[in-house]
């Protein structure tokens, strides 16, 4: 009795199966053509694409070479290289960012670093074309060419807390 019973919930589970398939088959397809439509395809605003240091008009960053970022990514993907210098203002030794790395290639995506980053200096930019033909091109410097600390920004906060 139990092998009729078997036999026949088998049978109907696999016309269940069939039904799906079928109505998979009358659908309207809705398949992206990717590279044909490269315009006409937006990304999510929460999508993690690649990590980028916003400059502002002048060319000034929010990175004060910390290296919070470079202490919670989990496989080393960051590397934050300071140097010192004197501040004019004090007279007193400070460091400020040089070179600001990020290896794309070994990015596992995780958002440690813009969610540990205390001064929000890095967010995650919506590109998702990674395709390279050489592993070097996946090495970015993420402050550019003569940037700097923005200052005025800080004092005007201060001013605001007080």
């Amino acid at each position: 009795m139990d092998y009729i019973k078997n036999f026949f919930v088998g049978i109907w589970r696999l016309m269940q199966g069939m039904y799906i398939s079928f109505l998979n088959l009358i659908r309207p397809k809705v398949t992206e053509e990717y590279p044909e439509n490269r315009g006409k395809v937006f990304p999510y605003d929460r999508m993690r694409g690649e990590l980028i240091m916003p400059h502002n008009e002048n060319n000034q960053h929010k990175c004060t070479a910390c290296s919070i970022c470079e202490m919670n990514c989990p496989n080393g993907t960051i590397q934050v290289i300071g140097k010192k210098v004197i501040d004019e203002l004090t007279g007193k030794e400070k460091k400020v960012l040089d070179r600001y790395l990020y290896d794309l290639g070994s990015c596992t995506y995780c958002s440690l670093c813009t969610v540990s980053c205390p001064q929000k200096a890095i967010e995650w930019s919506n590109n998702f074309e990674h395709a390279v033909f050489t592993r070097s091109r996946m090495l970015n410097t993420l402050n550019a060419e003569g940037s700097s600390l923005v200052v005025k920004e800080k004092i005007i906060n201060e001013n605001k807390e007080i």
